[in-house]
């Protein structure tokens, strides 16, 4: 076992999933998110938890979402990643989803994306964006999601058209793949490692809605260029043996 598997082994036993009620939580990073946060958690289906990880809000959002009875989690560390993988530690159900809290994504339609993973057809599911309207989806965005997805592509061999902000996999199974972005590149990391892994990728279609607010991430043009570099950077290390 090289150090890597060495380390991934040492986290996932490091935090072992509790039994829980719920068969799916959804990991919901969330940086100033109080005017999304009613409607997202309201849309949340039966049987799915809320985590919010609150990754430094200003606005009340962490207070909201305990007082509309979802989990909370603080990660100081601010980072899209940083949120994500602490939410994924935080998760005890045996399928963790991630999803923007921003309202852009339903989370009526979280069971699409779960199904074929709970049914052992796919190992990850990532939710490929339909805008619902042309200001859905900047123009900057769609460019640099399109610019990325064909490289991935280029690089993972995976039929794969978007980044999939909403998606799903089992919990133990991405422990394992030791993700170590807390940047924007984490999520464009786990698709690498996955493949990597010889996961079996597939995507579903999900409607993409106009946001309540701006992105983080690429609600500026400042912001699509540091997240395009981030995940350039990941693009290019080298991949692990299978």
């Amino acid at each position: 076992m090289d150090a890597s598997s060495a380390h991934a082994a040492e986290q996932a036993a490091a935090h072992p999933a509790a039994p829980s009620a719920h068969t799916v939580d959804v990991v919901l990073p969330c940086l100033d998110e109080a005017r999304a946060l009613p409607w997202v958690l309201a849309r949340m289906p039966a049987g799915y938890r809320p985590l919010v990880v609150d990754n430094g809000s200003r606005d009340g959002s962490a207070d909201l979402a305990r007082s509309l009875g979802a989990e909370v989690v603080v990660e100081r560390r601010r980072g899209f990643g940083a949120a994500c993988h602490t939410g994924l530690l935080a998760a005890t159900a045996p399928i963790v989803c991630f999803c923007d809290c921003d309202a852009s994504l339903d989370p009526a339609q979280l069971p699409e994306v779960v199904d074929p993973v709970r049914t052992g057809d796919a190992d990850l599911v990532l939710g490929r964006r339909r805008p619902r309207t042309l200001n859905a989806w900047p123009i900057h965005a769609r460019l640099a999601n399109a610019v990325l997805a064909r490289r991935l592509r280029g690089r993972t061999g995976a039929r794969l058209h978007d980044l999939g902000p909403m998606r799903a996999a089992r919990r133990a199974d991405l422990l394992a793949l030791d993700v170590r972005d807390r940047r924007s590149g984490y999520p464009l990391e786990t698709v690498v490692r996955a493949a990597d892994a010889r996961w079996r990728i597939a995507e579903v279609d999900v409607l993409y809605h106009p946001r309540a607010g701006r992105s983080k991430v690429t609600g500026t043009v400042r912001g699509t260029v540091t997240a395009v570099r981030d995940m350039s950077a990941v693009l290019v290390r080298p991949g692990r043996p299978a």
